[in-house]
């Protein structure tokens, strides 16, 4: 299952909105066929590794880190061609949480004769796809929030200079990160601010590149220049903009080929609950939120966060007007803060990232 896992991985950032899954096909101690998840409309995991069995799946066992699908979708039911193959046993990580499968897939296999199990290293198979168990069963993508901050929580001086607090290794990571977003959002005052490009640049290492993350930006008022790099390098742009920005504005933005929608305000943003909700219905599963600390604010204040990612320099900045990594209204007493769960920190080459999981998520 270890394996499987590992070739899941592989999957992630190239086929939402499915799920990444691997499968490991093992036949007399030995591995005859494996594979994972390929992008949308091609094969899934269990197909990809069928195919390498060929004869040797008959009465083989298969390691797979999500239940098989048992209905017909942009590919045919991998549990119909898991029994045609002759699979004897079959081990899942977990059942899959789309209302569609749910057991279902357990069950077909169940009644060809085949001895299934479900729960090894299921914790792991869950990580992996987080942000597809969130928006198939919600509807709603899964919310990363991302911040890099000072020892002191400043993400920038007091002049708005912001590059770069965390160092390279930490940047690298970032757009790791993004590679495995189907979306990242900041507000209008980090592109006023920083005018950054939002895409993922993971090839400088020699990575692979899927299509670009869409890049949104959130702006109640049409503040945005529409010589903003984020319109001037590949990939999509979507803008979500307050009612009652002015006609010629919006189309300044459509005339740079970012997609426009209108949203109501909310304490003077966009409603960014109506916005993922938005997103949701596009097939976006995973969202990275970068920014800045009026936009973390809310959506700390919103309750609309699920995952933090936070990188801390040890450098000290200062400065009562400098900008902290969540602003909003917060919270009156500690005893009603935010607080992460299954936290794990990690060493960054001098920098620490902390990663949790907001209570309750």
């Amino acid at each position: 299952m270890e394996q499987a896992l590992s070739l899941a991985g592989l999957a992630l950032g190239q086929v939402s909105p499915n799920p990444a899954v691997g499968a490991v096909i093992v036949k007399d101690g030995e591995v005859v066929g494996q594979g994972y998840t390929q992008p949308p409309g091609s094969a899934h995991a269990e197909v990809v590794a069928l195919e390498q069995a060929g004869s040797a799946a008959l009465g083989s066992t298969m390691y797979v880190t999500l239940e098989p699908c048992c209905h017909q979708g942009r590919t045919p039911p991998c549990t119909a061609a898991i029994v045609s193959a002759g699979i004897a046993e079959v081990h899942m990580a977990m059942l899959d949480p789309n209302p569609l499968v749910s057991g279902r897939g357990e069950e077909e296999l169940r009644k060809h004769g085949m001895s299934t199990f479900v729960g090894d290293h299921e914790e792991e198979s869950r990580q992996i796809n987080e942000a597809y168990i969130k928006y198939i069963t919600t509807n709603i993508p899964f919310v990363t929030a991302k911040f890099a901050m000072s020892l002191d929580g400043k993400i920038a001086t007091r002049s708005g200079d912001s590059k770069w607090i965390s160092n390279p290794e930490s940047r690298r990571y970032v757009h790791s990160l993004r590679h495995i977003s189907d979306a990242i959002i900041v507000g209008v005052n980090t592109v006023l601010a920083d005018n950054p490009q939002l895409t993922c640049r993971c090839g400088e290492r020699g990575g692979v590149i899927r299509e670009q993350p869409l890049r949104v930006i959130a702006d109640a008022k049409g503040r945005t220049p529409v010589t903003a790099q984020i319109f001037g390098v590949p990939g999509r742009a979507l803008i979500a903009l307050g009612e009652g920005v002015e006609p010629g504005i919006i189309e300044g933005y459509k005339n740079v080929n970012a997609e426009v929608v209108v949203l109501p305000s909310n304490e003077g943003l966009v409603d960014i609950g109506q916005l993922l909700k938005q997103l949701g219905q596009r097939e976006i599963t995973s969202v990275l939120v970068e920014g800045g600390g009026t936009l973390l604010g809310y959506m700390f204040d919103y309750g609309l966060v699920d995952k933090v990612v936070a990188f801390v320099a040890p450098v000290i900045i200062g400065g009562s007007e400098a900008e902290t990594a969540v602003r909003g209204r917060g919270v009156e007493k500690i005893a009603e803060a935010v607080r992460l769960e299954r936290v794990t920190v990690t060493e960054c080459n001098g920098d620490v990232m902390v990663t949790g999981y907001v209570g309750g998520q």
